[in-house]
């Protein structure tokens, strides 16, 4: 359970949080066991539990440096000087197109089997002899009702169910930080991206590390605070799902798509959470003007720490893949160096996309695929895979965009229904905007009052 409000939830996560990332929290952890668990105590005690874990500091021998501020994480990176001209003509619309039509099909695609192992996906395919997966999961039939149960959007999103894309945060956010953009300009601020989820966002439509900072955003809390207190998902992948549009508006300049991203991460994570959406805002801008999934790794892992966990998981899979391992095998890997992390962490799933983009290849039916059929935060890597096998892509098949109908449904407050054109459209004169260099907005608007703080 990742509750925001519930401290003994709090407490289960930031006792594995504060483990993972290199603290000291032994003693803490032996007294909850001895306890009866973290379900056996009172909310008050868990609160004062969570408070002696913000004081643990870190082992002794943590081999990693993942500094916090944009200029140190810039000096700890192998920073891409300058980007890669990419002329915003008729043929780059339709790219963008292709990278929004990309992103809403592959989160689609996830959403039925999210948060499921990549095992059980393997069996409820085989049995549907669907693998491998070209195309939506197959509506259930009574024959296969040995296999899991889909998860309760099925209804929406398996093949012949499909009118229209269903509501989802990973496409929430992208809507929103095109809001964000369009409204305000390329000069936004992270309190200009707080302002906008307390005025646009519904809090129960929020989940781990942005329901915790919407939480503390409520309470008072900065927005350049509201990511570090009682928020145990912040190295989570929730960041990431909201780059896409930060490389859209950007495309060929992984250092600057990276620049935007980090304003709006540092918001609700740290760390491989900032970094993570960092990451993959410089995966999109670097799409537009390279010839191949690897050079695309290649230029957006020059945004990241070198001495983080994020780059050393990346690179590890990019090895195994360049050593000639197969599919599985490189799974198999990352399932052992990363299974102890939760199914919503960044790094397991940093590896599977960047497992799912090598091995796709820039082919989109195999890249979102592939993506998916690996398991773990299903619907979130398949929307990030999707942006940008859709760019790499010539084209993405009418099999995923004829079921969409152009249609994007939305939690985001004034946008309950859009055009997946129309968002294109406004996406490109923002890019165009931030290639003359305008920090101003494109269109009339708020993303919310700008003196809460």
């Amino acid at each position: 359970m990742h509750g925001a409000l519930n401290p003994r939830h709090l407490l289960r996560a930031e006792l594995a949080q504060r483990e993972e990332s290199g603290y000291d929290v032994g003693d803490i952890a032996q007294r909850v066991a001895r306890g009866g668990g973290v379900d056996a105590f009172g909310r008050d005690e868990a609160e004062a539990l969570l408070d002696e874990l913000e004081r643990a500091g870190r082992r002794a021998g943590w081999a990693y440096d993942e500094p916090e501020e944009l200029a140190e994480i810039i000096e700890a990176a192998r920073w891409p000087v300058a980007g890669t001209a990419v002329e915003l003509g008729d043929e780059w619309r339709a790219t963008l197109t292709r990278a929004w039509t990309g992103r809403i099909a592959g989160n689609m695609l996830g959403k039925p089997v999210e948060g499921w192992p990549r095992d059980d996906i393997r069996r409820l395919l085989d049995a549907y002899a669907a693998w491998p997966l070209l195309d939506y999961f197959p509506a259930p039939l009574p024959e296969h009702d040995d296999q899991r149960e889909y998860n309760a959007c099925w209804v929406e999103t398996t093949r012949g169910q499909i009118d229209g894309s269903a509501r989802d945060d990973d496409v929430d956010y992208t809507i929103l930080n095109l809001h964000v953009l369009s409204t305000l300009g390329a000069g936004f601020g992270t309190e200009d991206v707080a302002a906008a989820w307390l005025s646009m966002m519904p809090f129960l439509q929020t989940y781990t590390a942005e329901r915790a900072a919407l939480r503390n955003l409520v309470r008072g809390h900065e927005p350049r605070r509201a990511a570090l207190w009682r928020n145990p998902y912040r190295e989570f992948v929730g960041a990431a799902i909201r780059a896409d549009v930060f490389g859209y508006v950007n495309p060929g300049d992984p250092g600057r798509a990276a620049e935007l991203a980090y304003r709006d991460a540092v918001l609700s994570h740290t760390a491989n959470g900032v970094y993570g959406e960092m990451w993959c805002a410089a995966l999109v801008a670097a799409a537009f003007a390279a010839g191949s999934a690897e050079e695309t790794l290649d230029r957006a892992l020059q945004v990241v720490p070198e001495r983080s966990r994020l780059y050393e998981t990346v690179g590890r899979v990019r090895d195994w893949w360049a050593a000639g391992l197969g599919w599985d095998e490189t799974l198999d890997r990352i399932r052992a160096e990363t299974g102890d992390l939760s199914w919503v962490h960044m790094l397991p799933n940093a590896a599977v996309l960047t497992a799912g983009l090598l091995y796709g290849d820039g082919d989109f039916d195999r890249t979102i695929g592939l993506t998916v059929s690996a398991g773990l935060d299903t619907d979130s890597n398949g929307a990030t895979a999707g942006s940008i096998a859709g760019i790499l892509a010539a084209s993405i098949d009418e099999r995923w965009s004829a079921p969409l109908d152009d249609r994007v449904s939305s939690a985001v407050f004034g946008y309950a229904e859009s055009s997946i054109g129309t968002l294109a459209e406004l996406t490109a004169d923002v890019a165009e905007a931030v290639r003359r260099g305008s920090l101003e907005a494109v269109r009339p608007g708020t993303a919310g009052p700008r003196d809460l703080w």
